[in-house]
């Protein structure tokens, strides 16, 4: 029987990573009772311990138990939203603004856009008459010269 309980232990398979007790030295500190040395400390955390964090984590607990998450949203979906709000209201003020508006401006606008409406029909046929090809340009010149020779032999 001796036989077969040495070669079960033989056959055992090996621990190739054999777990070692004590990775590191203890420091010498611990086993002196010398009242000279200052023991380590563990650091106080300001965050932790400031009134606002602690009232906040109190706060976050509280609606972890009733089931209200915080809202997580990017913060570009913030910025969009924001940007939208303060749109709406941009707008709103300018509609006020129009109805508050006398007969008399309301006229001066309607005549501006008019003015703007026909200075932008001019630009654009001078635009065309420039980006008309030459023999265009010649024909309406010869136009305007027969033109100018009927109505003079009248006058």
């Amino acid at each position: 029987m001796k036989n077969l309980d040495t070669v079960n232990k033989d056959t055992e398979p090996k621990d190739p990573f054999p777990i070692p007790r004590k990775i590191m030295a203890e420091p010498d500190y611990i086993d002196d009772d010398n009242p000279e040395l200052i023991r380590p400390q563990k650091l106080i955390n300001p965050v932790k311990s400031s009134r606002n964090h602690q009232d906040l984590h109190r706060e976050l607990l509280m609606n972890q138990k009733r089931g209200l998450a915080p809202q997580n949203k990017p913060e570009l979906q913030k910025v969009m939203e924001k940007r939208k709000r303060d749109q709406v209201i941009k707008q709103q003020k300018e509609e006020e603004a129009q109805k508050k508006k006398s007969d008399l401006e309301i006229e001066l606008l309607k005549r501006q856009q008019k003015l703007e409406q026909l200075e932008l029909e001019k630009q654009k046929i001078q635009e065309e008459q420039e980006n008309a090809p030459e023999f265009v340009k010649v024909k309406g010149n010869l136009r305007r010269t027969v033109q100018e020779a009927t109505e003079a032999p009248d006058s």
